[in-house]
């Protein structure tokens, strides 16, 4: 799964988040768009359209400008091809997720003779961290957000997804590294994130170790190791595609060290063969 697909899945999830964060003004009836643009396919796995009260929102992430068709014609090619079917106004947003080459003009407008057309772009380097810190949805865009200081940042990014509800922590935490994979080193990502897991997991253990019967505790770890199951599995078909009868029964064989030790694993991976490789690796050992 490429960063701008996986930009898209979070702000279809989050239509109303979104929505209000590029907008700057609360849209809580923002909803997704599913809509079909005639004339040519469009790269419609990195684009998001949302329904706003009477207003249409183009929004569209890029890790890079280079585009072909360049992005400026795209963007008015989608406006015509939107306002055709709507007759509605339309709010176009481009948020770009790493900064160009130094002297790269970052173009905000598509002028030809007498037509110009406009739109805007989202600079996430230039961002206002807290926005993203304060927002479980937008936590995962957070180390891409301005800092003077990266590796505070990613710590206080890491802070914060420990303290987010335990049925949603694994799948921001998740998302969290693979965007801060752009930005930052892979071990410090590990490095950070790892820590965090560990201070949370000791202090689990010693209010385990206090109350509970050893009976509960196994019962909580079966669940631990079913959720886990669970979530690698939908981060595996999101990121090297749909897994074969094998594979899968090889994954859900795992116990709960290799699950979690393949959820840090799996952000490196390109292809279904990475994950066999990693397979055939652990049986190896």
């Amino acid at each position: 799964m490429s960063f701008d697909n996986l930009c898209k899945l979070l702000s279809e999830k989050h239509p109303a988040t979104f929505a209000s964060w590029v907008i700057g003004t609360p849209q809580p009836s923002a909803t997704i768009l599913k809509t079909e643009l005639s004339i040519e396919p469009i790269r419609a796995d990195y684009l998001t359209f949302l329904q706003l009260e009477n207003r249409i929102l183009h929004l569209e992430f890029q890790t890079r400008l280079e585009s072909n068709p360049p992005l400026p014609l795209r963007m008015l090619d989608y406006w015509v091809r939107l306002y055709r079917l709507y007759r509605l106004p339309i709010t176009q947003v481009i948020v770009l997720l790493l900064p160009p080459a130094p002297d790269t003009v970052i173009e905000t407008v598509f002028h030809v003779e007498n037509t110009r057309h406009e739109y805007r772009v989202i600079q996430m380097w230039e961002e206002d961290p807290q926005i993203f810190l304060e927002n479980p949805a937008l936590l995962p865009l957070a180390p891409l957000t301005a800092t003077t200081q990266p590796q505070a940042l990613l710590q206080q990014v890491a802070a914060r997804v420990n303290q987010i509800e335990r049925e949603q922590k694994a799948t921001i935490s998740a998302y969290t590294q693979i965007f801060a994979g752009l930005k930052y080193d892979k071990g410090l990502i590990r490095q950070i994130f790892r820590e965090d897991m560990m201070r949370e997991s000791a202090i689990y253990q010693e209010i385990l170790a206090e109350g509970e019967q050893r009976g509960e505790q196994r019962g909580e770890q079966r669940g631990r190791l079913a959720e886990g199951r669970s979530l690698i599995l939908r981060l595996l078909t999101r990121r090297v595609g749909q897994l074969s009868l094998t594979l899968l029964g090889r994954v859900e064989t795992l116990g709960l060290e290799d699950l979690e030790n393949l959820g840090e694993a799996l952000l490196d991976f390109q292809s279904i063969t990475d994950l066999e490789a990693w397979l055939n690796k652990l049986r190896v050992e």
